[in-house]
């Protein structure tokens, strides 16, 4: 079972909905990865959300990542890859993945660009975030590309389109 703790502050309104938001896209993003049996077993597995302004994730990028500015998501796993392996392979456990922020000037422009609904946008940086949560990174070309590959995965479970088609038409 998975739960997401959702916080928001004034920028952010209906509470209900991006919850619901979050629970879904953390489902899909585990559901694809190497820890879906998370999903199924007794454990109760969480994630810490915050939808926040600029300023915040700012401060949190430059504190850190070294990068004064804001960006759309901020993810801080709290659990080495051995010992959620280890964790996902148990029959029992409570589990925290860590925490996700997301700035919503940031990803209001962001889906402005693209041409998207915020909705569909955050949706996309909340699974994002959770495939970051459980260890997956797009530091390396390959790396990115698995992610993506995942990313996509996810999202066709949610409903939502890839995101990195025309992307993937250019290379």
């Amino acid at each position: 079972m998975l739960l997401t703790e959702l916080a928001l502050d004034s920028q952010w309104t209906d509470k209900k909905k991006w919850h619901e938001i979050a629970d879904k896209s953390a489902i899909a993003a585990l559901s694809v990865s190497l820890y879906s049996s998370l999903l199924v077993k007794n454990s109760h597995t969480e994630i810490s959300v915050r939808l926040s302004d600029n300023e915040e994730v700012q401060q949190l990028n430059h504190s850190y990542r070294g990068k004064d500015k804001p960006t759309n998501v901020l993810s801080f796993p709290l659990l080495e890859n051995e010992l959620l392996t280890s964790l996902a392979q148990s029959d029992d456990s409570e589990i925290l993945l860590g925490d996700i922020i997301l700035a919503k000037s940031v990803c209001q422009t962001e889906a402005d660009e693209k041409k998207i609904s915020l909705e569909t946008h955050v949706a996309h940086l909340f699974v994002h975030g959770t495939l970051h949560l459980l260890g997956y990174d797009h530091q390396e070309e390959a790396e990115a590309l698995h992610m993506e590959g995942l990313e996509v995965k996810a999202l066709q479970k949610v409903g939502i389109a890839n995101p990195y088609f025309e992307d993937s038409v250019k290379r």
